[in-house]
């Protein structure tokens, strides 16, 4: 069974969610380092995109990280009343089998979208969705 492609997202769609992860890396208390690599952008990209996010043109890669980071949000939210855990808990060693004492933050700092995908399941986890 054929099912018809999904529509693009508009561009501006891109941008507003753009803006939104920005605003969630600066509560997880991200370096600019981090956040670019996390983004899958250079550090040139991620300025001139910080400075103006209206002019960004997200590829394919950078839109589902940013679909990943609203989804590690919104599952922290959904698992956490106290807004310092939603916040912090990113920047908190972790002692789960995949992290082994690292925090998630550190783990999603590699770039590597594989590193990425695995904490937002892990994230997503916690809120009772299943690994």
């Amino acid at each position: 069974m054929n099912q018809p492609a999904s529509e693009p997202l508009p561009p501006e769609a891109g941008v507003v969610g753009l803006k939104t992860v920005f605003n969630i890396l600066d509560q997880w208390g991200c370096t600019a380092e981090q956040a670019w690599s996390i983004l899958g952008m250079k550090k040139s990209t991620y300025y001139k995109y910080r400075n103006n996010p209206g002019s960004a043109s997200l590829t394919p890669d950078q839109l589902e990280r940013i679909s990943y980071i609203l989804n590690m949000h919104q599952a922290l939210r959904v698992t956490f009343d106290n807004p310092a855990n939603v916040k912090g808990f990113v920047s908190m060693a972790n002692h789960n089998p995949y992290f082994n004492g690292r925090t998630p933050l550190e783990v999603m700092s590699s770039g590597r979208f594989g590193d990425l995908y695995e904490t937002y399941k892990r994230l997503d986890a916690l809120r009772g969705a299943g690994l």
